[in-house]
């Protein structure tokens, strides 16, 4: 596996000139965190489709929710926990409970706030996001994924949250890529155990899939970038195949990828599921390598969960 040479956050600013170009409606609304993105180049280019509020991130929503009142596709940006739990109240009725159609980038999710530690390590903020009516949750696996997506985002009229990953990804997807908002992808086909993964967790789900092939297990591996709505269809079909799922998320398993994959399987297939993710526990201070390793994120979790979960099956 390697790093991608770009950063996704390059990527994002990429798409924002590239499709800014052909849509005047295109804007950004930024908390005073546009070095941190890299959304000055944006500025440079459309000064005035560009507003910084400063440290004010609900002020920011309440902004992007009027200009898209007004036909403005506004994307607005600052780290995770600022993107979701500080300005759920402003996010749930300003934008979603109004049917406005805003674009919010949350940078830096779970762990790979790495520096910056627990106050800006977000844990929950697919959680919060999730209890959002309307809300479409997006999570890019690489930049090739994200170019694939970036204009369904910008056609779907309603909000996303989209959960940026800044630095550079692990690189899983051919930029030929086929993608489709809101359905799963299968990376590798399988018949013992299905792995579902998202994020930055993903390229750890595919090295879990090859250490279990040496161990005589062949797993399915799926990677899910649209949280919300959840691909069910696939989801079932794929453990009506193995009857054992393990999930693998950047964040907390309590609502998030982990619980939605839960409660599908409950309510239509019970069957075995284990979740690898964050339990229950807040940030700190430390690189990505570093905090993976102490909260359970890495491939060898993933195969420990799917061995389990192969053996509670029998």
């Amino acid at each position: 596996m390697v790093l991608e040479d770009r950063w996704l956050r390059e990527t994002y600013v990429d798409l924002l000139l590239e499709y800014a170009q052909k849509d005047e409606s295109i804007v950004i609304v930024e908390a005073d965190l546009m070095t941190a993105i890299g959304t000055k180049r944006f500025q440079a280019v459309f000064p005035n489709r560009t507003v910084n509020v400063g440290v004010a991130e609900a002020n920011m929503i309440g902004i992007a929710a009027g200009m898209s009142a007004m036909g403005k596709i506004p994307f607005t940006h600052t780290f995770t926990p600022f993107s979701t739990r500080r300005v759920c109240d402003q996010v749930t009725l300003s934008v979603a409970y109004a049917g406005l159609n805003v674009k919010i980038v949350g940078s830096d999710p779970g762990v790979t706030a790495e520096l910056n530690g627990g106050t800006h390590m977000s844990m929950e903020d697919v959680a919060i996001m999730r209890n959002i009516p309307n809300m479409v949750i997006f999570e890019p696996t690489d930049s090739a994924q994200f170019r694939k997506a970036f204009p369904q985002i910008l056609n779907h009229d309603g909000p996303v949250y989209i959960r940026l990953l800044r630095r550079n990804a692990v690189r899983i997807f051919d930029d030929d890529c086929a993608f489709q908002l809101g359905k799963g992808i299968v990376l590798k086909e399988g018949k013992d155990v299905t792995i579902v993964a998202s994020g930055i967790m993903t390229s750890e789900a595919v090295e879990a899939g090859e250490r279990l092939k040496e161990k005589g297990i062949d797993a399915e591996i799926i990677n899910i970038h649209t949280v919300k709505p959840l691909d069910t269809e696939l989801l079932l079909q794929s453990a009506r195949k193995t009857n054992a799922v393990v999930t693998a998320e950047n964040g907390s398993i309590l609502n998030g990828l982990g619980g939605a994959v839960a409660e599908c399987l409950s309510e239509n297939y019970p069957t075995v599921i284990k979740r690898v993710g964050v339990r229950d526990h807040f940030g700190e201070v430390g690189l990505t390598e570093f905090l993976k390793e102490k909260y359970g994120l890495k491939a060898v979790n993933i195969v420990e969960a799917a061995e389990k979960a192969i053996e509670m099956k029998k």
